[in-house]
């Protein structure tokens, strides 16, 4: 069974009903591991070699936020500029998280009528995401479609187990060896017929 280190980073997590319902599901979930970046680093001081060993431990690597001005929120972007470093992650002695999986869990306020060229923020979350995408491509990682709970203010607490449920199968898929083409094909990995709620 693959390892999963997810990395949670909402600054306001208190608030957050969809991502409360989300990280319920799955926190207690065997081979996987819940790392709040604002717990653990509340004064914004990263422990580098702390988080390399960590994700060294792991084989899947979920990077779970709010999408905050159409990316993540600070203390994410620390992580990502502090941890992923030259010669390490990425670079020619970079090799660290080769063949390693990688992909992001947003929540989002807007809809995905919103999120589109015709719609107010013009382009897609996909779009918005492709630093992302990059970030892994860069250090060798296999990048996957994000897992995406849209428009959360209008969601209802059913609509909120549905999309945790779906969170709860997706771990289970990714920790099983399964096929990544089928998975990358998606645009949001939550339209997998697989996770869909019977």
């Amino acid at each position: 069974m693959k390892k999963i280190l997810i990395l949670f980073s909402h600054p306001k997590f208190e608030k957050s009903r969809a991502n409360s319902a989300l990280i319920e599901r799955i926190k207690d979930k065997e081979g996987v591991t819940l790392h709040d970046l604002y717990e653990r680093y509340p004064d914004f001081h990263i422990d580098v070699t702390a988080e390399k060993e960590l994700l060294n431990q792991h084989d899947v690597i979920i990077w779970h936020h709010p999408l905050y001005w159409y990316s993540c929120p600070p203390l994410m972007k620390q992580w990502i500029d502090m941890v992923l470093e030259f010669n390490w992650a990425y670079g020619p002695e970079g090799n660290a998280l080769q063949d390693k999986t990688c992909l992001n869990v947003i929540t989002t306020g807007g809809s995905k009528e919103m999120y589109c060229s015709e719609g107010v923020n013009s382009f897609s979350v996909n779009q918005f995401l492709r630093p992302f995408e990059q970030t892994a491509k860069l250090c060798g990682m296999k990048y996957l479609p994000p897992f995406a709970v849209m428009g959360t203010h209008r969601l209802n607490d059913e609509d909120l187990e549905d999309y945790a449920n779906q969170y709860s199968k997706l771990i289970v898929l990714l920790q099983d060896e399964i096929s990544l083409k089928e998975l990358k094909l998606a645009t949001f990995l939550n339209d997998l017929p697989k996770l869909k709620t019977s």
